[in-house]
């Protein structure tokens, strides 16, 4: 019999549903005992179309935890590395802080932080070894980030996969990111968010 499969993380990220409340990035800071100024996760907001036929896309932001990290190989030290999951990780005794995986990653997921190391996002691999969510998708309000195992195939995340049109960012780099947005509008929602959102409050 064979042994199961080891997990192959990943986050996808509903564009339609995210009202951009920034509550994963507080969560996130709490969680991660961030420092004022920083931040491992955050809230882009783009407007695409014509006027008037102008859509908002809310995204949440983070490491993406890549295939192919070009972190990774940058590294001199090897503080930088792949750990359970595909998780990247940064081993902060290791790190000597030369901003190397910085230059090489293409999202600029990464900071160096007032204690000299480099600092990014993590899935928030502690709390998922014990059985947890990551602290962004147990707090999201409108249930927009979903978090679980690719290889799963029954999995939550695999199975939004493969229901729902989705896009990665900058995917010429090769990268392979496993942060996925998803971009099509949810089965039984509103026309917009600002329709949903109005239709709520009445």
């Amino acid at each position: 019999m064979k042994g199961r499969r080891k997990p192959r993380y990943a986050m996808l990220m509903d564009t339609w549903t995210c009202v951009a409340c920034k509550a994963c990035v507080l969560a996130c800071k709490s969680e991660n005992a961030v420092p004022d100024g920083f931040c491992r996760d955050w809230l882009v907001e783009v407007t695409e179309g014509v006027f008037p036929d102008l859509r908002l896309e809310n995204r949440s932001e983070r490491c993406n935890h890549c295939e192919h990290p070009p972190c990774v190989h940058a590294c001199p030290t090897g503080a930088s590395h792949v750990s359970e999951g595909g998780v990247v990780l940064v081993t902060h005794h290791k790190c000597t802080g030369c901003k190397a995986c910085i230059a090489a990653c293409p999202y600029g997921a990464r900071y160096v932080h007032p204690e000299g190391h480099v600092d990014k996002c993590t899935f928030c691999l502690h709390r998922v070894q014990r059985g947890q969510e990551p602290a962004c998708v147990e707090v999201c309000p409108t249930g927009s980030l979903l978090f679980g195992d690719l290889n799963e195939p029954d999995s939550e995340v695999s199975r939004t996969l493969r229901a729902r049109a989705h896009k990665v960012l900058k995917p010429e780099t090769g990268c392979e990111p496993r942060v996925f947005f998803l971009v099509d509008r949810p089965a039984g929602t509103a026309r917009s968010n600002e329709v949903a959102w109005t239709e709520a409050a009445r």
